[in-house]
């Protein structure tokens, strides 16, 4: 199949996807977050002023870029193709790189893959200098986000496979907006550059404003599938970062493991902030809380924390580095 069928190919997907009629799709991308009711005349007006940059959508096609610096930009992907680059960097780091397992299907496609995918905002960092196989800027990070109207019409969330969310649904008032991240990774070479980790949280910050969000949470992962050797970095989340009374919630019985497995006397703070991944590490520096009780996921060869993080507890010094006060 030659560039052009294939291209032509893909807008059809996209546009059966998205919900536009066989035959009356525009000859345009369709618009970011027009997946769930549209929007009315009020709720446009007061979108369009939450951020200079974010337009309401009555009037734009595509949302523009959310970040930028030098040839790197952060936008959110809009076609089917963008999503499987996505999905295809996430195969490249988690299963070649890491140890992740993949299924046969997976392996056969070289990417990773599930469900909740297919309605998922897939943030991308692509760089405009480096060309892929079919001439599109490569994708060299990637984070998924699913927010709560959108989880609640496509059967949940992906962590609440690993643990029990009941306490945050119940303990937070009604009309409260939740934004799930996920499947965050980063090209290895762009790794030792900071900048394309604080462009993803400069488009997660400009995402936050643009929905309202209240509360983020999602899945931390720690490299390795043995607690005890592990058992400073999860101590020292359990005694310094827990979740507050009333708000915490638990992994699920048959997958819980006690992340108290030193006593607070004897962590030094510096020793286990070192000790942690840089995601994590960011999340609770930023303000953060964790979850009660670790996952271990054999697939991923990970052990997984809860990060649970009001956006009210946005350091201000977060909110200047990465986005507006």
């Amino acid at each position: 199949m030659g560039p052009a069928r294939r291209v032509k190919l893909r807008f059809g997907i996209v546009s059966r996807r998205w919900g536009f009629r066989r035959w009356g799709f525009p000859g345009r991308r369709p618009r970011f977050g027009r997946r769930v009711a549209p929007l009315t005349q009020e709720s446009v007006a007061t979108l369009g002023s939450v951020h200079d940059a974010i337009c309401a959508p009555a009037l734009h096609h595509t949302w523009p870029i959310l970040a930028t610096h030098g040839s790197l930009e952060v936008r959110i992907a809009q076609t089917d193709y963008e999503i499987e680059a996505a999905q295809r960097l996430r195969y490249r780091i988690f299963y070649e790189e890491m140890s992740a397992i993949p299924t046969p299907r997976m392996r056969g496609e070289q990417r990773d893959f599930d469900r909740h995918d297919e309605f998922c905002d897939h943030m991308l960092v692509v760089d405009r200098d480096v060309l892929d196989e079919n001439g599109e800027p490569a994708v060299v990070g990637t984070y998924r986000l699913l927010r709560g109207e959108v989880a609640a019409v496509h059967g949940g969330y992906y962590t609440s496979a690993e643990y029990d969310l009941t306490p945050m649904l119940k303990s937070n008032a009604p009309g409260t907006r939740y934004l799930e991240l996920g499947r965050s990774c980063v090209l290895k070479s762009y790794r030792a550059k900071a900048i394309t980790m604080q462009l993803l949280w400069r488009g997660i910050i400009v995402y936050l404003d643009r929905y309202a969000v209240d509360v983020m949470f999602g899945c931390g992962s720690l490299p390795g599938t043995d607690p005890d050797a592990l058992k400073l970095p999860l101590s020292y989340l359990h005694h310094f970062h827990s979740t507050p009374d009333g708000q915490r919630m638990s992994a699920r019985p048959e997958l819980y493991v006690s992340m108290n497995r030193m006593a607070k006397a004897d962590i030094d703070p510096k020793d286990a902030l070192r000790a942690l991944p840089p995601l994590v590490k960011g999340y609770v520096r930023a303000g953060s809380f964790i979850g009660d009780g670790a996952v271990i996921d054999r697939q991923f060869g990970t052990t997984d924390v809860l990060i649970y993080f009001p956006v009210s507890n946005i350091e201000q010094r977060w909110r200047s580095r990465f986005g507006r006060a």
